[in-house]
């Protein structure tokens, strides 16, 4: 069994060995990480303050090496990255070989950001009164940043909070989620192989006596938090001064209107992005809304494809459906399901587990203020709903206290900028299902589903602040 360090201030450090982290399927000890307390956070975040202006004078030229560096290395360990994932998060080999990809791609992108960040020159000159001036803006790093990541995406999501923190200067102290350290403690490793300045860094799993440090501690000049929004909203209410950015949760919505030529391969994507590593994603399909001339044929092949996935190891490759984070997590969703059969939803395939190994599953007729409905289900389950009309499926995609992403099957120009202009969400999906995301792109939501945006380019922006310079000429008597 494998003992892994927790890295402070760029170095690997082992005082011990506390955090047993299982195998998600087998619910063996699968390795041991080492666990900071709260003298360690202490001294991670000193060291970080203390790499402010190293980092800031870390040329672009320099940032861009770290991340290739990154890349390479990522990319010589991706099977082992893989494995990692599967074990920690059961998520299924085939799944988690596509996230190692998207963390090779999101350093990748990182790294050719690291040099194009710039400014731009402003004219001054509006009035008779501003003759003779003109301007210029500059990004500067914003200072040290705190990360908190989850354990659903353990690799990407951290990602996307570690390469844009490289790319734009800034020294960070990063808490992974302690189900799933690993991938996190593997990026240190390579990290802590380049010439980042002392303190650039600290990967640090730690128990909740001290992490109050990565939220409430004033030295920190952002926190980025990936999770639940309850956790998330109640961070930011205790951050102070510092600049918050949240991605949050979604309860996405996926209309499928009957201008779409090719209903079984709506059905194929919908079953993907409700299913897709057991539901457990902030953009996972949880409402299918689909026109009532439509509906029967669509509840009988999404029904008929639900029910052809396959459940069990996420060590084998054919394995589509993995377990749960945890067995408590599987048995909350069960509840949710039964409370909405209870409340006259109708229940079309799934809805049993054993142990954290949930069915996927399928309901029709869930009551709008049923949780499984309302809140985040984050599990491998979907609500089927018919509409009327499109303005109906608008509002319906709106009833909710979050708003990421939405999906829209349609061929139609003007439902796509309706949709666009109407729906209240961070992103709008059009021939695909919300749960899909590439790493550059803006990515974030509104109302309860967070703050700020994630992207390399747009998180470089949250991790900056503009410094602007006015220069006089005195004007020629």
């Amino acid at each position: 069994m494998k003992t892994y360090p927790f890295y402070l201030a760029n170095a690997a450090e082992l005082p011990n060995a506390d955090l047993e982290v299982v195998d998600k399927y087998s619910g063996e000890i699968a390795a041991k990480v080492a666990m900071a307390d709260r003298a360690t956070i202490d001294r991670a975040i000193g060291a970080a303050q203390a790499a402010e202006k190293a980092m800031r004078e870390f040329k672009p030229y320099e940032r861009r090496a770290v991340l290739a560096h990154c890349v390479k290395r990522f990319t010589e360990r991706q099977d082992e990255l893989a494995e990692l994932l599967c074990i920690e998060a059961g998520k299924p080999i085939a799944a988690s070989k596509g996230e190692v990809l998207r963390l090779i791609d999101t350093f990748e992108i990182a790294a050719e950001e690291a040099t194009r960040q710039g400014g731009e020159l402003m004219n001054l000159e509006i009035s008779p009164r501003s003759q003779g001036y003109r301007g210029v803006f500059q990004r500067v790093p914003i200072g040290a940043c705190s990360f908190i990541s989850p354990f659903n995406f353990p690799l990407n999501l951290a990602a996307h909070k570690i390469a844009p923190a490289i790319a734009a200067g800034c020294p960070f102290v990063l808490k992974p989620a302690s189900r799933t350290p690993l991938g996190a403690l593997v990026i240190g490793e390579v990290l802590a192989e380049t010439n980042l300045p002392k303190g650039a860094f600290s990967i640090l799993p730690c128990h909740r006596d001290g992490a109050d440090l990565f939220t409430t501690d004033d030295r920190l000049k952002l926190l980025s938090f990936t999770g639940s929004p309850d956790v998330g909203w109640a961070l930011k209410a205790q951050s102070g001064k510092k600049k918050v950015v949240l991605e949050l949760g979604g309860n996405a919505a996926c209309v499928v209107e009957p201008d779409w030529e090719d209903l079984d391969e709506a059905i194929e994507r919908i079953v993907f992005g409700a299913f897709y590593q057991s539901g457990q994603s902030c953009i996972s399909v949880q409402r299918v809304l689909v026109h009532r001339s439509i509906y029967e044929d669509v509840r009988t092949k999404l029904v008929a494809a639900t029910q052809k996935l396959i459940a069990g190891d996420p060590k084998e490759k054919d394995t589509f459906i993995g377990p749960m984070i945890s067995e408590s997590e599987a048995e909350r969703l069960e509840s949710w399901i039964g409370e909405a059969v209870q409340g006259g939803a109708t229940l079309l395939c799934g809805g049993t587990r054993e142990g954290a190994m949930m069915q996927a599953t399928l309901l029709e007729s869930a009551p709008a203020n049923s949780r499984v409905v309302a809140d985040e289900a984050f599990g491998p389950v979907a609500i089927l709903m018919p509409y009327d009309d499109f303005d109906d499926a608008l509002r319906m995609t709106n009833d909710s206290v979050f708003g990421l992403q939405a999906g829209i099957f349609t061929r139609d120009l003007y439902k796509m900028q309706q949709a666009w202009d109407e729906l209240e969400v961070g992103g709008v999906i059009i021939g695909d299902v919300p749960s899909w995301r590439v790493d550059h792109m803006p990515y974030g939501g509104v109302k309860d589903s967070g703050i700020g945006r994630e992207g390399v380019r747009f998180a470089m922006e949250d991790m900056t602040e503009i410094r602007n310079l006015v220069i006089r000429t005195p004007l020629k008597k």
